[in-house]
């Protein structure tokens, strides 16, 4: 395969892709986890399903509507929560749906026969374009550099929002740049698993960084490994098996935790154990 990707420029934009969809989903995918914000981001995910939908429609690039999709319903999932009470789950339920019934109407609208949205419901890296990497890469540097600038208020939003709001800090305005980024992330990696599994690249590599690392950093940073390490494996599945890349990613990310679990508890023992030596030496 190694031969295939210096012939082929196709493949080349697929590797490509796969690391910018790891960086955005390890920064991001540790947030969502940290935060509980994971059906939320599914929400979020199936309402860009308008967009594409509308993109189709006008006959415009469909991520650039796809963006605006996630983004406003990210912003309006954290107002109407926040100024009118109203459960996020509720919220959840009633934009997923009108995401997608809007996405369907959209494409039924376009003249023409109807466009094939496989790759943006169940992701195909293979088809990922220069264009496509180019808007990856511009919303990377966003995530990257929101997140950097934020950092310290970020850390106290996500593990004692109540010291926070003693301190003074806007909590409500993170909220918002959060959930905001959440709407791009989604963007980013839509081309590489697609609407529908997306959620799997959003959870599986932060979840089975979490069982070796107490570390903030060092969590998002092992996130991004291993979600790169998914796609990659997914993506060499997909060339020598003939399969779905999206779905091959999914397969791997989710089989790669499964077999992380009796990993975590080896090293959990290890560590267990070695604090019992510890507190031996010093006589307690």
């Amino acid at each position: 395969m190694f031969e295939a990707i210096m012939n082929y420029t196709f493949l080349q934009h697929a590797l490509l892709a796969a690391v910018l969809a790891s960086v955005a989903c390890g920064i991001m995918g540790t947030i969502i986890i940290e935060k509980n914000l994971l059906m939320s981001s599914g929400g979020i995910a199936h309402t860009a399903f308008g967009g594409v939908g509308l993109g189709y429609f006008l006959g415009i690039d469909p991520m650039l509507p796809a963006t605006v999709f996630s983004t406003g319903a990210a912003l309006a999932i954290v107002d109407l929560n926040r100024r009118e009470g109203i459960n996020a789950d509720n919220l959840i339920g009633m934009f997923w749906p009108l995401g997608m019934a809007l996405g369907i109407l959209f494409i039924a609208f376009t003249p023409g026969y109807p466009p094939d949205v496989n790759s943006y419901l169940f992701g195909d890296i293979l088809t990922v374009a220069s264009g496509d990497l180019k808007n990856m890469l511009v919303l990377d540097l966003i995530i990257i550099g929101v997140v950097w600038l934020c950092y310290d208020q970020l850390l106290l939003w996500l593990f004692d929002e109540d010291f926070a709001t003693a301190i003074g800090m806007k909590n409500r305005f993170m909220e918002y740049v959060i959930y905001f980024l959440i709407g791009l992330t989604v963007v980013v990696i839509i081309r590489v698993v697609g609407i529908i599994l997306i959620l799997a690249l959003l959870s599986a590599p932060p979840t089975i960084a979490r069982m070796f690392s107490y570390n903030f950093k060092r969590i998002m940073l092992l996130s991004m490994l291993l979600g790169l390490v998914f796609c990659l494996c997914g993506l060499a599945c997909s060339w020598y098996l003939e399969l779905a890349t999206g779905a091959s990613i999914v397969i791997i990310a989710v089989l790669g935790w499964l077999l992380s679990l009796p990993l975590s508890r080896l090293s959990s023992a290890r560590r267990h154990g070695t604090a019992q030596e510890e507190q031996g030496d010093l006589g307690l």
